[in-house]
């Protein structure tokens, strides 16, 4: 049993399946590269037999990604486990096979209509393929916190005995109470003679918001392996936020069992904030303003009380220093005069890594940006970036928008696209500016989105700030379809508007070329 709390990132995989959450390849790889420094202990990169968009993300962590385990997600299926033994090949010794089987009553009678001994038999045979495929494998026993103890005890021993070298013990949909989560993993820990010869995970869903202190009362029980995302994201309402019970263990170590003064895990917790920021913007999906550890309002004071305590003493209101997590001031901003080398030094050092013809694309829009502000903070660019290069991989690229609005004026506006070097122009009028540029460029793309959520944000101070807009939009007649997410950033909101809308666009012909 290791003596410290792993960490197994699902961001990639579990959380990408949030709805209007999907990333395209390069995001998945920024993602995966910030993950790295983050220190993460395994990285689960995608579920690889579900499309060949994963199979291909998967195979690329695990060639790019030098410092922690790759894993693929496979069912208790033959074809499953071959695939997602070839695409984590390239990591080698590092390469694990997460192959999962659900074991719970319900499960067994209603979705796989089988018995426990045929449950039993499939578990031992697709842990038994896996290991002649790599050696580190992980079996999970799906919605395992409604299983009978004693049957959860019987499969959990036959997988380790067939070789699996991590055993996850999931909350599926959320059901399970601290209490007891943690009286499972103790009666696993008690009855099951070859435990000590695997890891005993945790895999917590936030249904009814307690996947943090589930995970955590797994921990004390002896769990040593814990799975969640960044942020929290995930399917429904999420999964278990890592940078939340990174920080409980890092704070209060000695209440988990371990020795105050030395730290049950291998994160860097300052690139806290700059992961979260980095999942934020490639996945679309906001932090919280009040999220703990890395919302807005995390260490912000308004309380008379509270800010003289502070002043007085850090810790009479804080508990963690921002610094620890990352939070911290802007370096000195950039300006127009800026050269591109100047820019290239604060993207490495953001976290970005692109190519000569990226950092191009970036830097020409950096000098537009600066032309119409005075500073351009880290923030925006961070900004600049995902939005430059998203607008760059799609398949229509905004030339130009000009717009007329007022509250005696038809708003109009007109839109020049650029598709494979040709130029497309058309206008449109609409019930406001933003919602004519939609409908022009919905007829020049001979496309038709239904906006479902639109928010717009600045991403630094100052009037001049940058405005970022994010938005949800359906496309297609048919309901089934889930949302695509689309993010525009320009210091004038209209413009933004445009660049999400048509990110969205980018976006959902890229998820249809791949079969998403």
């Amino acid at each position: 049993m290791s003596d410290k709390v792993l960490f197994f990132d699902t961001t990639l995989r579990d959380g990408e399946q949030c709805p209007g959450a999907s990333m395209n390849l390069r995001q998945k790889l920024e993602v995966a590269r910030q993950l790295e420094k983050l220190g993460v202990d395994i990285i689960e990169a995608g579920f690889p037999c579900i499309s060949d968009g994963d199979f291909e993300a998967v195979s690329s962590i695990a060639r790019t990604v030098k410092n922690c385990r790759i894993a693929g997600l496979a069912r208790c299926v033959e074809n499953d486990i071959r695939v997602a033994g070839a695409a984590v090949a390239p990591a080698g010794d590092r390469g694990r096979i997460h192959t999962f089987l659900a074991t719970s009553p319900l499960h067994r009678e209603f979705k796989l209509k089988k018995s426990k001994e045929e449950i039993i038999a499939m578990a031992v045979a697709g842990v038994k393929l896996a290991r002649t495929l790599v050696n580190d494998v992980e079996f999970s026993a799906e919605d395992a916190s409604r299983t009978e103890l004693d049957y959860l005890a019987q499969v959990v021993e036959a997988v380790i005995a067939a070789g699996a070298t991590t055993v996850n013990i999931p909350d599926t949909v959320g059901f399970t109470t601290p209490t007891e989560y943690f009286n499972i993993i103790r009666y696993l820990k008690e009855n099951v003679p070859n435990i000590g010869q695997a890891v005993i995970s945790v895999h917590c869903h936030n249904d009814i918001g307690l996947a943090v202190a589930n995970s955590l009362a797994a921990v004390q029980a002896g769990a040593r392996q814990v799975e969640g995302a960044i942020n929290g994201i995930g399917e429904r309402a999420g999964n278990a936020a890592l940078e939340e019970i990174c920080m409980a263990l890092t704070t209060r170590p000695e209440a988990f069992g371990f020795p105050k003064g030395e730290s049950p895990h291998n994160l860097v917790t300052r690139e806290i904030v700059k992961t979260s920021r980095v999942v934020a913007r490639c996945s679309g999906l906001a932090v919280q303003r009040s999220k703990a550890i890395v919302g807005e309002n995390a260490f912000a004071h308004s309380s008379g009380i509270h800010q003289h305590g502070i002043l007085a003493k850090r810790e009479t209101y804080e508990i963690i220093d921002p610094r620890d997590v990352g939070w911290g001031e802007t370096e000195l901003p950039l300006t127009k005069h800026s050269g591109r080398a100047a820019v290239k030094a604060r993207l490495e050092k953001l976290g970005h890594t692109l190519s000569n013809e990226e950092l191009t694309h970036v830097f020409e829009r950096f000098k537009k940006i600066g032309d119409s502000k005075k500073f351009v903070y880290d923030d925006d660019l961070a900004t600049l970036v995902h939005d430059s290069l998203d607008t760059n991989d799609g398949t229509w690229k905004l030339v130009q928008i000009q717009f007329i609005a007022g509250d005696k004026t038809c708003p109009t506006a007109t839109v020049t696209l650029e598709k494979e070097g040709k130029l497309y122009t058309d206008c449109a009028i609409g019930n406001g500016p933003v919602n004519a540029c939609f409908k022009a460029i919905d007829r020049i793309t001979k496309s038709k989105g239904e906006l479902v959520d639109y928010n717009v944000r600045s991403t630094s101070v100052g009037q001049d700030a940058l405005g970022e807009v994010t938005v949800k939009v359906m496309f297609g007649s048919d309901c089934s379809c889930k949302p695509v997410v689309g993010k525009g950033a320009a210091t004038d909101v209209i413009e933004a508007s445009a660049r999400s809308y048509l990110n969205a666009l980018n976006r959902n012909i890229h998820f249809s070329q791949m079969g998403i």
